[in-house]
């Protein structure tokens, strides 16, 4: 996906909502489980319960790894059932990979050739070799780790170097800048850190962020969004638990798709306002 279709897509929309499939075998609704697998079908009801409130969909590769073979078969069924059913939606691969240049490779290759993400998520600090080779693929996108929403944040992305008046995750923004452009890298800046987006938006002026903290995490759509949105939107703000887990009964795609609604609703006022 471009980047101009991305932002085509948020007008169409009316929404830079993207929803986590942080799907926890443990917290779906016990109904499910007379499924084959009931990850994935837990998955597949969210998708078509919220598909038309959102724009993105980030399935947090953890929650599928942990079960095992079985779990990375749901992720893989999830993706290509996105990709088949829903073409226009980006879709982000919350893997947060980052190693020697040999082997961002392969996590390349397995994202974006093997099951076609849009975009992965990358660690930043081992440099640019292991970055660059995710950076290779058409029309596919690194969302680089600058300054994440939680607490501990502080303990690294926050410090001040040696010498330096600059902040460390202030440091990857600058640095990163080298390696690509806002046609093929985004950042994750957290909600929670949402005083810090009129100094990111400095740097990093054309770029789209990926937002999480938003709803359970407790950041402020508003805040983020007239200090972080820029006029292409600039922005894809995620939620998670606040909808995906929204019942845990049997209306669960139901109380998704309400809560999705309530976002994007408050978004499209955003999108009038500061575009």
């Amino acid at each position: 996906m471009t980047y101009q279709q991305l932002f085509e897509f948020i007008k169409a929309q009316k929404s830079y909502l993207c929803v986590g499939l942080d799907t926890d075998i443990t917290k779906i609704p016990s109904h499910l489980f007379v499924e084959k697998d009931p990850i994935f079908e837990f998955n597949k009801q969210i998708i078509d319960a919220t598909a038309q409130f959102c724009v993105a969909y980030k399935p947090n590769t953890a929650f599928y790894e942990a079960n095992g073979a079985m779990g990375w078969a749901s992720l893989e069924k999830t993706i290509e059932y996105l990709n088949s059913n829903y073409p226009n939606h980006f879709t982000i691969a919350d893997a947060k990979r980052g190693d020697i240049g040999n082997t961002s490779a392969m996590y390349a290759k397995a994202f974006f050739e093997n099951m076609n993400f849009d975009s992965i998520t990358v660690a930043p600090y081992m440099g640019k070799d292991s970055v660059a080779p995710f950076l290779g693929f058409k029309d596919k996108w690194v969302i680089l780790l600058a300054f994440t929403s939680n607490t501990g944040s502080q303990d690294f992305e926050e410090l001040v170097l040696k010498n330096e008046v600059k902040k460390l995750y202030e440091n990857v923004l600058e640095t990163s800048q080298n390696w690509a452009d806002e046609n093929n890298m985004m950042y994750v800046v957290g909600a929670t850190k949402a005083e810090s987006f009129k100094e990111i938006r400095k740097m990093v002026p054309l770029h789209f962020l990926l937002v999480p903290g938003v709803g359970a995490q407790g950041g402020s759509l508003e805040e983020v969004s007239k200090f972080g949105m820029n006029k292409t939107c600039g922005l894809l703000v995620n939620s998670s638990r606040g909808i995906i887990y929204a019942s845990g009964e049997k209306d669960f795609a139901i109380q998704a798709a309400k809560e999705a609604q309530k976002i994007q609703s408050e978004m499209a006022k955003y999108l009038e306002l500061y575009l």
